[in-house]
């Protein structure tokens, strides 16, 4: 057989085989092209959504993730942040998109309005994002499909209140966990 003919055949070969061999190569991904939940060797996806629409992933257990947020008015205005993980870290800011047990990123939000997406255990929200009056600052944990970590049901977040007035600004700590 000649050079010609095997490379003839070998481009042959690649053009059939190479669609079959990407077919069965998975995304790592929680959603498929129609949007459905796709299967995870990684804790169950469960029923129910945050109020983003993201689905819930169990993480029960002895090693499920918590986390706890202090804040603390900031010297140059506005508030630091501060959470407290068990069983949780951080992943890179490019990791794949597939869920890691006790990995992720958390999302910073005020009042229920998201403000921030979190690689690190500190953070400073600006004091426009905290005007007079008491406010909500809770911290969420999600894997990097993008699925919401859960215990019993519950997104795994830590919740803690804001009293800002004018100049002055008092913290109230509350420390949360799963469900709080």
């Amino acid at each position: 057989m000649s050079w010609g003919t095997r490379g003839t055949l070998t481009a042959l070969a690649v053009t059939v085989l190479l669609p079959l061999g990407a077919g069965g190569c998975g995304t790592g991904e929680a959603h498929d092209r129609t949007g459905a939940v796709a299967p995870s060797p990684v804790g169950e996806v469960l029923d129910g959504t945050d109020e983003d629409g993201r689905h819930l992933r169990g993480a029960g257990g002895a090693g499920a993730p918590e986390i706890a947020v202090e804040d603390a008015p900031a010297a140059a205005g506005g508030w630091d942040v501060r959470l407290t993980l068990r069983h949780f870290r951080f992943s890179a800011p490019h990791a794949r998109p597939r869920a890691v047990p006790g990995r992720g990123l958390a999302r910073l939000f005020v009042d229920g309005r998201r403000v921030t997406r979190l690689r690190a255990r500190e953070s400073h929200l600006a004091g426009r994002l905290v005007p007079h009056g008491t406010h909500h600052v809770t911290a969420r944990l999600y894997a990097d499909d993008g699925t919401v970590w859960a215990v019993r049901g519950e997104p795994v977040q830590g919740t803690a209140d804001i009293t800002a007035s004018g100049a002055e600004a008092r913290p109230v700590t509350d420390t949360g966990a799963a469900g709080s």
